[in-house]
């Protein structure tokens, strides 16, 4: 069993969504317990992959055995490992914690939204998993679609509005990155991770590599809501739902952080994203222009909810700057920050 945990972590919760939907209709009492199972399930799966990393090194899962590049294969490391475990945890300690709030706000509409929280887990556990640039597209955009359903979920006359301005900006970030990686298609002619860091070397100064690399970073940085592509984000978590936002606030921008390392370590490597390019500089001083008005915007709020949203604006800051940084320690302290993160907004 231990083999397949890889696929577990993923389709043990988008299954038991379907489970959740039929129960919301038969039997709205099922739909706690199915959940709490599905993710469970999910971060035992979770951890048990951390302990395989930890043992063996890099698991390596073929989906339908097909090899990659032309099948989709699921990449564990030390990296996403930590990553897997800790969007498994938080998101079984905010369901647990959040039953009773989800009875008062919804208390006939529990089926669908216990099914909207189990497939963005499942779309969130899912990108950090991938090794395929354009599957972590899709899982993107389930995460993204069910991530609005439950923000829109919220108080009548703000939360559909500002759920909104979320998709539009949402949108907007995921197009870019799938441009980007359509970019890398047409000068590697592949979408596997490892596959495509092996062929980049000798194209490395070609315009269209340089463009790619870009227009992801903008994707992933205005997915991530960092200073000053933040505006969407204020909003759309101070009017959801208490349960939706405990649970998008702690991950949502923490996964895309992870994104963001994994093109620049796994994809582009390190030597085009520090060295071709000279880019680091100016993105570690926006990191710390996005700290220092993230604090100050904090603390011009009144209302709590809306100030805990822009320490999370500062917070990105932090981790993009640290692994902008581009030395271990910066990085290391990104990824760490990650766990520190999740773990402080939850």
């Amino acid at each position: 069993m231990s083999q397949q945990y890889p696929a577990l972590v993923v389709v043990i919760p988008l299954l038991s969504a379907f489970l959740v939907s039929a129960a919301g209709w038969a039997n709205r009492r099922l739909c706690f317990p199915i959940a709490v199972a599905a993710l469970a399930g999910a971060a035992f799966s979770a951890v048990g992959l951390l302990l395989r990393v930890m043992n063996e090194g890099v698991i390596v899962y073929r989906l339908a055995g097909w090899d990659p590049p032309w099948g989709i294969a699921y990449y564990v490391d030390s990296l996403n490992s930590l990553v897997l475990v800790v969007v498994s945890a938080v998101a079984l300690a905010n369901l647990v914690a959040c039953k009773k709030s989800i009875e008062q706000e919804f208390p006939v509409k529990q089926g669908a939204f216990y099914t909207l929280y189990i497939l963005m887990v499942s779309g969130l556990l899912g990108i950090v998993v991938t090794g395929d640039a354009f599957n972590l597209y899709v899982l993107l955009e389930i995460a993204a679609l069910t991530g609005y359903g439950l923000l829109a979920m919220g108080k009548p006359d703000r939360a559909p509005l500002a759920t909104l301005n979320y998709l539009y900006m949402g949108t907007i970030g995921a197009c870019f990155y799938l441009l980007g990686i359509g970019y890398l298609y047409i000068m590697t002619g592949s979408l596997n991770m490892i596959d495509i860091a092996a062929l980049l070397p000798p194209i490395y100064q070609s315009k269209a590599v340089v463009a790619a690399f870009i227009i992801c970073m903008a994707g992933v940085w205005l997915k991530m809501a960092f200073f000053p592509l933040h505006s969407w984000l204020p909003n759309a978590y101070t009017y959801a739902p208490s349960a939706a936002s405990s649970l998008i606030a702690p991950l949502a921008t923490k996964v895309m952080i992870y994104v963001m390392i994994r093109l620049i370590i796994t994809v582009f490597t390190p030597e085009f994203a520090f060295t071709a390019i000279s880019i680091s500089g100016g993105v570690v001083w926006l990191a710390v222009i996005a700290i220092v008005m993230g604090a100050l915007l904090a603390l011009r709020e009144r209302s709590l909810k809306k100030m805990l949203t822009y320490i999370i604006i500062a917070e990105v800051g932090y981790m993009v700057g640290g692994a902008w940084l581009g030395n271990r320690a910066g990085m290391t302290g990104a990824i760490l920050h990650i766990v520190n993160d999740a773990l402080m907004t939850l």
